[in-house]
């Protein structure tokens, strides 16, 4: 007998799912779960291309992009700080920033006002390998939009912005 799942791949898998779960548990909602299992696996596909496509070749990973980005957009900070608006934690910016910095692309200083923390920021060389970098990633950005119309594309962002601004999103940044 063939396998069913043969024909499935990693978008048709939300269907898949979505079908065994509600007859398994038919109490399931399951527009919340095609929701959210669809935003996931799109969003982790367009991360896997970003970070292969374009972070990888500078050596770099999605996070160690995340952090460069965030240092270049609001830089210099507060490594705690850097790590709360790339949605990482403290550790995982210190482990990255341990890498960035030996590549030479992120300077560590004490901060001024507390000796106990360390204040982030970009050499010359990191702005300028992350501008060049930048501009290959809003190339894959633009890829990926280009699937959608200006309109549906502003409607999208609204939802998702409307949906980051839920209480649920509130209460897990503030986990973070």
């Amino acid at each position: 007998m063939p396998d069913p799942s043969s024909d499935v791949d990693y978008w048709s898998f939300v269907n898949v799912a979505v079908e065994r779960t509600v007859r398994a548990l038919p109490t399931v909602d399951a527009q919340a779960m095609r929701l959210v299992l669809s935003l996931y696996r799109a969003s982790n596909a367009m991360v896997y291309d970003l970070e292969s496509a374009v972070h990888r070749p500078h050596g770099w990973s999605w996070a160690g992009f995340r952090v460069l980005f965030v240092l270049w957009v609001a830089g210099p900070l507060e490594s705690k700080r850097a790590a709360q608006l790339a949605g990482m934690s403290r550790a995982a910016v210190s482990a990255l920033v341990n890498t960035l910095e030996r590549d030479g692309l992120v300077v560590r200083r004490k901060a001024g006002h507390d000796r106990r923390a360390v204040e982030l920021s970009l050499t010359a060389t990191g702005e300028e390998v992350f501008v060049a970098a930048f501009t290959a990633h809003n190339d894959r950005e633009q890829t990926w939009a280009s699937a959608l119309s200006d309109e549906e594309a502003t409607q999208l962002t609204s939802l998702l912005e409307k949906l980051m601004a839920s209480p649920a999103a509130a209460a897990a940044n503030r986990r973070r």
